[in-house]
């Protein structure tokens, strides 16, 4: 079942990719706040969330969906959808070419503390890419099998992160990447959390982390890096949730995860 769902997440996201990457060249205005006046939200956001939703409930009418921009539709098959119609939206806004369309489907529970991840699709139409996993089927970008980056000591690796839409937490957050960034490579800051999975499981970076993210922004990614071979968690628990999310090689996570705490990050 999860190669079916995965093939139609697949044909989903680039269908919904393909939508937003049209209306980001015909131009893209705010068309509202959320939690602060940096959390926007766009007409496009909609649209292809509207977009995707119909397209579910037609192949799968008895599924239910979780929708950044359109919140919960109940469903009684016990599989939900988890969908992030454009994350990113601040650099789709800018004309940045790095954001998604994210598209997790779960059993049990639409909770990340509890569900199981049976399929993710992420892709960014700006670049073309596509990355996908199946539960136990290995993570692959477009068609093509990847892993994971080889274990290096922290000051070798390369970080990404990202910071919450609250003032103070962002304050808090560069207080603590400050300290964190002497003892590292060199931290990145992308601002699409499926993307900087995605950029894990293909080890184009060595490891990630961020607070305050939803369930929407890494429900793919997270599959999509465990099936690569990453870890992913959260601080002192097995599971990533709004209060934190790590991922890497397993044998990274481990003592970033330690300095981390130490920081206060």
């Amino acid at each position: 079942m999860s190669l079916e769902l995965l093939e139609l997440a697949r044909r989903i996201a680039v269908e919904a990719g393909e939508l937003a990457a049209l209306r980001r060249g015909e131009g893209v205005e705010v068309a509202a706040t959320k939690s602060s006046i940096v959390d926007v939200v766009t007409a496009a956001d909609r649209e292809v969330e509207e977009l995707i939703r119909a397209r579910i409930a037609a192949a799968r009418p008895d599924d239910a969906i979780l929708g950044e921009e359109g919140g919960t539709t109940g469903g009684t098959s016990g599989i939900t959808w988890v969908v992030d119609p454009i994350d990113g939206t601040v650099n789709y806004l800018y004309g940045i070419p790095h954001y998604a369309v994210s598209i997790a489907v779960v059993e049990g529970e639409p909770d990340p503390l509890s569900w199981t991840v049976l399929a993710g699709a992420v892709f960014n139409p700006a670049r073309g890419e596509l990355f996908t996993a199946a539960l136990g089927g290995g993570a692959h970008l477009d068609d093509r099998p990847i892993r994971v980056a080889d274990a290096v000591p922290l000051p070798l690796a390369l970080l990404a992160t990202g910071f919450a839409y609250d003032a103070g937490m962002r304050e808090r957050q560069g207080e603590a990447v400050a300290r964190l960034l002497p003892q590292v490579r060199d931290i990145r800051r992308f601002g699409t959390a499926s993307l900087d999975l995605g950029a894990v499981a293909s080890g184009r970076i060595n490891g990630y982390f961020e607070r305050t993210l939803s369930p929407w922004d890494h429900a793919a990614g997270t599959l999509i890096a465990r099936e690569a071979g990453a870890t992913v968690k959260g601080l002192g628990v097995d599971r990533p949730s709004r209060d934190f999310l790590i991922a890497g090689h397993p044998e990274l996570v481990a003592p970033l995860e330690e300095l981390l705490l130490r920081l206060g990050a």
